[in-house]
């Protein structure tokens, strides 16, 4: 968990806080549990993929074939049949990679004794999403030209006359600006209220059993236990979800990116 147990006569009460840990090396230093976790995680999934790729038997083992599997899922459901069976090969290995990458670190937040999502914190995931904005626009522009990709994204087909006026700002805003916003909000947002649900059941069912003076609040710190232990598992599919949802967005952004029709 984020937050340290304190055995403290007031509750501890969750919030934005609990998500800005203190620098790892002490006082003066700048590396921070995520900044770490992100790396480590991100190295695991690497030597994962390698080692479940590293011998490429006939029979597969378990792990090539968990491997086999994975990147099979990733292939085929959000590779071909998002961007389509013509381009989808060459973005493969970009969406494999982002894919796990972020369910390693989301998961993370499963792990007893680190219990924090990495892209609980929003710079991390604004990061990813720009590079998301940096790929799929740099497709659309590699295939249509700067201006004909500008007009891909910011002229429906068929519309025409003074409603254009309109239309044109809101197709660009939308593509162009808000995108990127909207992708890294919602990684965020789900994984910042899915771990702030978790501190507060926990620590508010150990203040109930054990800090609070009245026995009869100690059967609600029971139940308050017994649904931190729901949510955490209803987590750990959420945290994959997230990761999926990111990826095929990915997807979706480069296939309209190589769309000759908006």
């Amino acid at each position: 968990m984020s937050v340290n147990v304190l055995a403290a006569e007031d509750p501890y009460i969750p919030g934005p806080s609990s998500f800005d840990l203190p620098p790892i090396f002490g006082e003066g230093t700048v590396v921070t549990k995520p900044m770490v976790q992100i790396v480590v995680f991100g190295l695991l999934a690497v030597g994962f993929l390698y080692l479940a790729a590293r011998k490429r038997a006939m029979v597969p083992g378990r792990l090539q074939f968990a491997g086999e599997t994975a990147y099979g899922f990733v292939r085929n459901s959000l590779g071909r049949d998002i961007i389509g069976s013509h381009d989808f090969q060459k973005f493969v290995p970009y969406l494999v990679t982002m894919f796990f990458f972020l369910l390693f670190n989301n998961w993370a937040a499963a792990i007893p004794g680190i219990q924090f999502p990495t892209f609980s914190r929003a710079g991390l995931v604004y990061g990813l999403a720009a590079i998301s904005w940096l790929v799929y626009n740099g497709v659309g522009i590699r295939k249509h030209g700067f201006l004909g990709y500008l007009k891909l994204q910011t002229l429906p087909s068929g519309v025409t006359g003074p409603v254009l006026l309109l239309i044109v700002p809101l197709e660009f805003f939308s593509n162009l600006v808000v995108r990127p916003v909207t992708l890294a909000l919602r990684l965020f947002c789900n994984l910042f209220a899915g771990h702030l649900l978790l501190i507060l059941f926990s620590m508010g069912g150990y203040w109930l059993i054990f800090q609070s003076e009245e026995l009869l609040y100690a059967p609600v710190g029971v139940v308050a236990w017994l649904l931190f232990a729901a949510i955490y598992f209803l987590e750990l599919l959420i945290l994959f979800l997230q990761a999926y949802v990111f990826t095929l967005l990915n997807a979706m952004y480069i296939a309209g990116a190589l769309a000759d029709e908006h």
